[in-house]
């Protein structure tokens, strides 16, 4: 079957979206690093939305730093792909035409360092996870005995890591006379333009003080908060939309309508006009603190429970009368430990959430949100409970879904499959469980890695009992009686 191309463009059906910009005179104003189905459905479909609006200087340059997987799928079809939207009752078809190219950083290292050298680049947005920036958790220092940041810390002739390749680019860019590029992290972390911002700033500083300070100086890296759920594309997906279109399309994204990208107005050059789903404030902790706890707290807590259960998506989890009342009861917990600007109405967003969640046309797999807990679960779980017990307030949800990730580590669930641990630190959490031989020992056993949980909440006595005793509820009989003796208990 032929493949999307922009040969193959005029031949899509009617109803098809298409570019609505001449892709042959557009510029490439932004450098993406870490090109995934998260950004083709987020960032990249804002940026095609200011190309259609006639602003032309915002074409994307993306670089993956693994993988030629996106790469190879992309280049094909001239960077071209489709972008599903579904809300259960409806499905959109538009076709996203903003990124021009698709680098693979360890095969074209210099490509990568000129296009984020020239004079047409003026933002640089990143979705490259909590593990790329190379920062370790607890005391936000550089993780110097990672493998590929040692090598970038010997050297930047060859960057291996993204804090690599800024540093390198914009040390040539001072040379050549040209102001910093504005840095957007995308990762769903707290205050995530002050991590980036002090990622490059230690590398820069460890190779030349004075480029550090000009960085510092004259550079930006304003915070942000991203959301848009966007499920991983299966084989069926690409199969069923090429019998649509009759053309395959082997690049697509699925997502739902809503988007919402929050970014502090903090840009050192020029930014585009952004339209709708797009809001600039000079604040965005209050905005993202409430996505964090939740959005993704909730979502957390559907994949550990849920997935425990062997439910495999998150719609289908929301049937289940127990766990739609143990998300309400979550939300409850953590809505008393935001701020929330005066625009949010916390109402209107936990009802918009649990339609969102509801949406069947997603198949949101709960294994995909799983993966990489102990990253996420500080601030998606573990900030919150510090503080409700902070303001001596209880912690029964929160704590709930907190021991549903501790009893996933073990790798199987409660019908007896098993589960691949996709995580960072599931290395050390088995090698730490492993001697663990009661749920107490266990819950001490993973209390004690600060790289997770904060000294002072490991501590807490309250804490520590309410793990464990869901911990040993989940072990001995299984995440859907723990939901029904919470639901009990309400």
């Amino acid at each position: 079957m032929r493949r999307l191309s922009s040969a193959t463009l005029g031949t899509l059906p009617a109803d098809v979206i298409r570019p609505a910009h001449d892709r042959a005179v557009v510029k490439a104003g932004v450098v993406h690093l870490g090109i995934g189905a998260f950004h083709r459905a987020h960032q990249a479909a804002v940026f095609d939305d200011v190309l259609n609006a006639g602003d032309l200087r915002w074409g994307i340059i993306a670089a993956s730093l693994r993988s030629p997987q996106v790469r190879d799928q992309m280049a094909p079809q001239d960077g071209l792909y489709a972008m599903l939207v579904r809300d259960g009752s409806s499905e959109r078809v538009r076709i996203i035409g903003a990124v021009q190219r698709v680098i693979v950083a360890p095969e074209e290292p210099q490509a990568l360092l000129d296009a984020l050298a020239s004079p047409d680049t003026h933002v640089v947005t990143l979705t490259i996870t909590e593990k790329g920036y190379k920062l370790d958790p607890a005391t936000g220092a550089l993780i110097e005995d990672d493998p590929q940041l040692a090598a970038d810390l010997a050297s930047l002739a060859r960057p291996q890591t993204a804090p690599g390749y800024l540093v390198a680019a914009l040390a040539m860019r001072k040379a050549l006379g040209l102001p910093p590029f504005t840095a957007i992290s995308c990762d769903n972390l707290p205050h995530n333009g002050q991590r980036l911002r002090n990622a490059v700033l230690a590398l820069a500083r460890r190779h030349d003080p004075a480029l550090a300070e000009w960085i510092g100086e004259e550079g930006a890296f304003p915070e942000t908060m991203v959301d848009r759920i966007v499920p991983a594309t299966t084989p069926d997906d690409v199969a069923a939309l090429a019998a649509r279109l009759d053309v395959e399309d082997r690049a697509m994204v699925k997502t739902e309508p809503f988007i919402q990208w929050v970014i502090e107005d903090r840009f050192c050059g020029p930014r585009p006009k952004f339209g709708a789903g797009v809001q600039l404030t000079a604040a965005v902790a209050p905005w993202e603190e409430a996505k964090l706890r939740l959005l993704n707290g909730a979502h957390s807590g559907i994949a550990y429970l849920g997935g425990l259960a062997g439910i495999e998506h998150v719609h289908e989890a929301l049937a289940l009368p127990a766990i739609r009342a143990f998300v309400e009861a979550l939300w409850d917990e953590a809505q008393t430990t935001l701020s929330p600007p005066p625009e949010l109405d916390l109402t209107a967003y936990r009802d918009a959430l649990m339609a969102r969640f509801d949406n069947p046309t997603l198949r949101h797999r709960t294994r995909q949100i799983a993966m990489d807990g102990s990253q996420k679960l500080p601030q998606r779980l573990l900030a919150p409970i510090a503080a409700r017990l902070a303001a001596g307030q209880g912690i029964e949800a929160l704590s709930l879904a907190v021991a549903a990730w501790m009893r996933w580590q073990a790798g199987r669930d409660d019908l007896g499959n098993a589960h691949g641990v996709d995580d960072p630190l599931a290395g050390a959490i088995a090698a730490r469980l492993a001697d663990a031989d009661t749920a107490e020992e266990r819950v001490a056993a993973i209390l004690r890695l600060d790289a997770v949980v904060p000294p002072a909440l490991a501590a807490n006595a309250a804490f520590r009992m309410a793990l464990i005793r869901w911990l040993a509820i989940l072990e001995t009989q299984g995440a859907l009686t723990a939901l029904s003796t919470f639901q009990g208990g309400i």
